[in-house]
């Protein structure tokens, strides 16, 4: 399956929004247009579902639901995340998930949040699968604590829901923190989101399967950074993983940036079982290898037709990625900040973006002159005393 839909209300700063999504997405928008927040609210549901996650936890790692919350929401302070999930190749939906939450307690009341409805909708079936509110007779101030979605005894009829939730991954390597192999050690404690627990899945992952991997991912390496000898996985004398180069001994902290997220992008689509989120994989890399990724992505998913669904969703400033000639209109998806929120809309959408494209623009050209900054030429006259 993958995400077709999705329906923010009150989350961050979308304070209300709604999107039909594809099976690879290129998230872009100015500076400050919260492209990340898009993103978290995927990874929000994953923490939910996850092992040791939950409603409260996920909501706490956040920093408070004031956290959580739209800054422009007034009278409903509510907040509701929806996502309709599908197989790629059908029209119609499978399930629809919807949570809405608002904040309780305060005072000598420890700050929680508590469910305001939680519903799971089989399109199959053509009914509600779950229908939970906080005015249910059944529900008291302690049940609406907890989804449903993170109990096993409670999602037995829509235990795929949870495993597709609990698929979903984040990548943001960052490569100074791969290079400082001791700080792995600190990942076994709780998982993060930047790529201080790249080395150490790599170590959990069954051998043939990493081996299969890096025999892929080098077959790349040799196109793309020819003076690299062959990759592998290694553990030093004390168990520490390491990422080494045969021949030259090279390991991770001698790579250099663009290579280890290079690496990182290569390993994680390769590995990717559903939804695959990805920050800005353009920093470091060579700007002729960023061109190539969307079409590696169709063909890495091509691949995988036959096993699973998957799903790429990039947040990108990348005019080498939209430049390349695979990426459709419909594929790019805009973030619009305004008084009311961040809206996002399909490139194909957007009336301005096509007119551009009629008069001979290219689709990356049209959309970087479409989400430009304003005035920012103005930067360049700023007399600045010293």
């Amino acid at each position: 399956m993958i995400l077709k839909k999705i329906k923010f209300h009150n989350w961050k700063n979308f304070q209300n929004c709604e999107v039909d999504l594809t099976e690879r997405c290129f998230i872009i928008g100015t500076n400050a247009s919260e492209k990340s927040n898009f993103m978290d609210a995927l990874r929000f549901l994953r923490d939910i579902a996850r092992q040791s996650g939950g409603l409260q936890t996920a909501v706490e790692e956040r920093g408070g639901i004031t956290k959580i919350r739209c800054p422009g929401a007034r009278n409903q302070t509510n907040v509701s995340i929806t996502v309709e999930l599908g197989n790629s190749h059908e029209e119609y939906n499978l399930w629809r998930y919807h949570l809405n939450f608002a904040h309780t307690g305060g005072g000598v009341f420890k700050s929680r949040v508590k469910i305001i409805a939680e519903e799971v909708y089989s399109f199959r079936e053509k009914e509600y699968i779950l229908k939970r509110n906080n005015k249910s007779i059944d529900e008291d101030e302690e049940t609406l604590k907890y989804t449903h979605l993170e109990q096993a005894t409670a999602n037995r009829n829509f235990r795929g829901l949870q495993v597709f939730f609990q698929d979903i991954e984040y990548l943001n390597v960052i490569p100074q923190v791969d290079k400082e192999s001791s700080l792995v050690t600190a990942s076994f404690i709780k998982e993060d989101y930047f790529g201080r627990n790249f080395l150490e899945r790599l170590a959990k992952m069954n051998e043939k399967t990493r081996n299969s991997h890096f025999r892929k991912i080098n077959e790349c390496l040799k196109i793309a950074i020819p003076q690299l000898e062959e990759l592998r996985f290694v553990k030093d004398k004390t168990g520490v993983p390491h990422l080494e180069a045969t021949g030259s001994k090279q390991q991770q902290e001698q790579l250099s940036d663009g290579t280890l997220r290079l690496i990182g992008f290569l390993f994680a689509l390769l590995d990717n079982k559903g939804v695959m989120l990805f920050e800005e994989p353009e920093i470091n890399p060579d700007s002729g290898i960023i061109s190539q990724l969307p079409e590696f992505i169709s063909t890495i998913q091509r691949s995988k037709k036959s096993k699973s669904d998957s799903q790429v969703l990039i947040a990108t400033h990348s005019y080498d990625i939209l430049a390349n000639s695979v990426i459709s209109i419909d594929e790019v998806f805009v973030l619009n900040n305004t008084k009311k929120g961040t809206t996002i809309e399909k490139v194909g959408n957007i009336s301005e973006i096509e007119s551009m494209i009629d008069a001979g623009f290219s689709i990356s050209d049209a959309i970087i002159l479409y989400t430009k900054t304003k005035e920012t030429e103005k930067l360049s006259q700023l007399t600045i005393p010293f």
